[in-house]
């Protein structure tokens, strides 16, 4: 197995269904001819079919690939895909470098053109011996330029955590021991108490296994195309010892996080302990099994503002309480701005009401003031963003927040335009400005392997004092004040929505801090910072660290 760095994959578990008399009665030479048992006669020959496969050319190209598959033909099963190219190797794979022996696969019932079913097999390598039991799916096609009934060709049908198109099964002793992750109090982290931390435990094997004392396992395990991606585990025939690894992570802000999004689709939130740095927790609840968390590249929306404030104040263009007028529309180089719906405007605003209400005029009224690079240069040197010097201990995103001329100039001060973050950044942003010190999140203690960590000036006290007023009253008296709402007094936050094009629903942002932990989540078309992404936060405040 290789070492690899990004995620592991989330498998999708299909529903068995029961049934599937007929699967076995088929005429073997026409499907071997690939035409549905159509033919050809004297007449010449049969005209290419159109339309959906019908019901019986469903059974008779699923039970012609089922029995390719189980006698380990890997080009004759891949003869029955519309995609013999791509399916061979993996069926070959299957067999070969997977040692996948005794294939047994049992179809469900259809449901039109797709086909469920169960396999079970054994693995077997080096003297050891383990059964293999999933389940699957497959849906037939009409072939595009032949007309025939096929399979259509996903990775997924051979198993359901295969994902990448050119990912093969491998089984062998693997490349990392194993790892036993534990908490920062020394409480054993695994994926399955902790299924968010699967695709992260799998990276902190991959590269820290060896040095954690370890000695190997043997394994079936998915061997991803990208060489940089570790291995994704599926079987254990023979168990390794697993070496203890600390991680900064806290169980209980995790079992809290893991709690929150899944209440959202398609959410991700990350904690830090502000004083340190450490990441307390990292959550995402995705069906592509992303760590979006961690590798996020999207808009922040209005949590852009807290980097945008501190540019204006530290560019002495105005205070907390200095004037930052909330006018209902403000145009930049040709683009005009607009508020939420319903904000009333306020020509006599302050810096601390427009951010607190999250006004998007009163920043954009300020792109005339503010140079092209001006929020660059706050963001790497003050709050330690966009250099890709990060080490976190596992692959992150160090957010980006480009010096872009035209619109995106104003663009960029309410989250929008070329600004591109993750929730890791968000909850830095928000720990940055309640201490002043930009302190690179880790989730393995630096010590462990003396990695060199990203460095920023911070922000000066008068600069936190007026942020953290303004996030105090945001999460009192502003947007946030519903969501934060008996959290105590030590607390701060900041919404956001992002548009995203493409999207009918903008993305739900929400970054907060209370006492010594501070969170930020992204729900996916979750609408407005306090309908998804604040719950959450606050659900991973409430728990503590």
């Amino acid at each position: 197995m290789r070492k690899g760095a990004k995620t592991a994959i989330v498998g999708t578990v299909f529903a068995v269904m029961v049934g599937g008399a007929g699967y076995g009665a088929f005429n073997v030479v026409s499907a071997l001819n690939g035409d549905g048992g159509g033919g050809s006669g004297a007449s010449g020959p049969a005209p290419v079919k159109t339309g959906p496969p019908s019901s019986g050319e469903v059974k008779e190209t699923t039970a012609a690939f089922f029995a390719a598959w189980e006698k380990g033909q890997a080009a004759e099963a891949a003869a029955y895909t519309n995609n013999e190219v791509k399916a061979e190797p993996l069926l070959t794979s299957y067999g070969q470098d997977a040692h996948i022996t005794d294939v047994k696969i049992t179809p469900g019932a259809a449901s039109g053109d797709t086909v469920p079913f169960t396999v079970k097999a054994t693995v077997s390598y080096d003297g050891k011996s383990k059964p293999l039991d999933y389940k699957s799916q497959l849906t037939v096609v009409r072939g595009l330029t032949t007309g025939k009934a096929l399979v259509d060709w996903q990775p997924s049908v051979v198993h359901p955590e295969l994902k990448g198109m050119d990912d093969t099964l491998v089984t062998g002793e693997s490349a990392s021991p194993p790892i036993e992750a534990v908490d920062r109090n020394g409480k054993v982290l695994t994926k399955e108490k902790y299924p968010s931390l699967g695709p992260i435990l799998d990276e902190l094997r991959d590269k820290y296994g060896e040095q954690a004392g370890g000695s190997p396992s043997v394994e079936l395990s998915i061997r991803h195309a990208d060489a940089n991606t570790a291995d994704t585990s599926l079987l254990t025939l023979a168990e390794g010892k697993a070496g203890k690894l600390p991680t900064t992570l806290s169980a209980s802000a995790q079992a809290a996080a893991e709690k929150a999004v899944k209440n959202y689709a398609e959410s991700s939130v990350v904690a830090v302990k502000p004083s340190t740095g450490e990441v307390l927790a990292v959550a995402n609840n995705r069906k592509d099994g992303f760590n979006a968390a961690f590798l996020g590249e999207v808009a922040p929306g209005s949590t852009m503002k807290i980097i945008s404030a501190a540019t204006l104040i530290d560019l002495g263009l105005t205070t907390a309480n200095g004037p930052a007028p909330c006018p209902p529309d403000a145009t930049w180089q040709s683009q005009t701005f607009h508020n939420l719906t319903n904000m009333a405007p306020n020509e006599n605003a302050t810096l601390s009401e427009s951010f607190a209400r999250s006004c998007n005029t009163a920043f954009v009224k300020f792109a005339d003031s503010v140079k092209v690079e001006s929020l660059t240069n706050e963001a790497q040197d003050r709050f330690g963003l966009g250099r890709d010097n990060w080490k976190t201990g596992i692959p992150s995103f160090d957010g980006s927040v480009p010096a872009s001329g035209g619109p995106d100039t104003a663009a960029n001060m309410i989250g929008q335009g070329q600004v591109q973050m993750s929730p890791l950044n968000m909850a830095s942003v928000t720990a940055t400005a309640m201490t002043g010190a930009f302190r690179q999140p880790v989730i393995v203690p630096q010590s462990l392997d003396d990695r060199e960590l990203a460095k920023a000036r911070g922000l000066s006290g008068s600069t936190v004092r007026q942020l953290r007023s303004m996030m105090n009253r945001t999460a009192t008296s502003g947007t946030a004040a519903r969501v934060m709402s008996g959290l105590g007094d030590h607390i701060g936050a900041k919404t956001g929505s992002a548009e995203v094009d493409g999207q009918s629903k903008s993305n739900s942002w929400f970054t907060g801090y209370r006492n010594d932990i501070a969170a930020a989540a992204m729900t996916q078309e979750g609408g407005h910072g306090g309908d998804a992404a604040g719950p959450i936060v606050a659900a991973v405040l409430r728990a503590g660290g």
